[in-house]
């Protein structure tokens, strides 16, 4: 039986596992995609992780996993179906019918971003379509881009945006926003934010990057030329394994604070999946350490 499990190989995961092995826990890392590094490897450029500036996003996961593993982490490939109480712990059980049995759980599955399912979205992903404008956005200085969505999060990042970009335009498939009314107001007031409503992105055009993005708007069809297009329309964190141990938010979000606990006794959560106001590498990372530093308390060992 493992002190514990750590579901996810994203920057929360593999900070875990580095502070585990530092911990001398018996811990393993469980992944779903062989040699994964979470969505930090669809950044292009992270420029807010500090002491690494500039790094593609790929390769700082990459280097995350490499020093993970420099301390002799164990890690798990294999999707993960059920946790299920067992003996005083937890016993995780894979799609291949496998069965790993640990003391605690580390879940940092983390949250995917909700498509839109058109042609050229997957191919331009880290060449001009983001899911982040805090994390993309100072790559567009006096630029021309676009924001499809129309909650708080499409207009909070149109407005961060038009404080670097020449020009954003905002689309959004029906007449009025979901926002609250001061992120309106704001995005309206904002002189260099273009409201392109009732319409509906059918394409993302370019050839190395992306350069337009085409759109059913109204009843016609039109193309923008962008040098980026920034998709905020949601996020589904990947909670549904611990629907019914753990309590959730309205959203999937599992419900847990600084030092990880959730509701449900040895079960810690880290990085996107957990509620938090943001949601950030530098974030993650943190959520990793203090969820081995609360693993550690459960188990008597601190």
């Amino acid at each position: 039986m493992y002190d514990t499990i750590i579901i996810g190989s994203g920057p929360a995961g593999l900070t875990a596992a580095i502070y585990a092995q530092r911990a001398q826990l018996d811990a393993v890392v469980v992944e779903k995609e062989y040699m994964g590094t979470g969505q930090i490897a669809e950044s292009e450029q992270v420029d807010n992780y500090p002491g690494l500036y500039g790094k593609n996003g790929f390769d700082l996961g990459e280097e995350f996993r490499s020093h993970a593993a420099a301390l002799g982490t164990e890690f798990y490939e294999g999707e993960v179906v059920r946790i299920a109480p067992k003996d005083g712990g937890y016993s995780v059980e894979f799609s291949d019918g496998a069965l790993l049995e640990t003391r605690t759980i580390i879940y940092a599955a983390g949250a995917k971003h909700r498509r839109l399912g058109v042609n050229g979205e997957a191919e331009f992903t880290g060449r001009g379509v983001s899911y982040c404008a805090v994390c993309d956005g100072a790559f567009y200085k006096g630029r021309t881009v676009a924001v499809v969505g129309g909650g708080d999060t499409a207009l909070g990042d149109a407005l961060l945006l038009s404080k670097i970009a020449a020009r954003v335009y905002l689309i959004h498939r029906r007449e009025q926003f979901r926002a609250n009314k001061t992120l309106q107001s704001d995005v309206k007031n904002a002189p260099n934010i273009e409201l392109v409503l009732n319409a509906s992105p059918l394409e993302i055009l370019g050839e190395k990057k992306v350069s337009a993005i085409k759109i059913l708007h109204g009843d016609s069809e039109k193309i923008l030329s962008v040098d980026g297009v920034f998709i905020a329309v949601g996020e589904q964190p990947e909670s549904s394994l611990l629907r019914g141990i753990a309590d959730l938010d309205d959203r999937g979000y599992v419900i847990a604070g600084e030092d990880g606990a959730t509701s449900a006794e040895g079960i810690f959560a880290a990085g996107d999946v957990r509620t938090k106001p943001l949601r950030q590498v530098v974030t993650a990372t943190a959520d990793g350490a203090n969820c081995v530093y609360s693993v550690e308390k459960y188990l008597g060992m601190i």
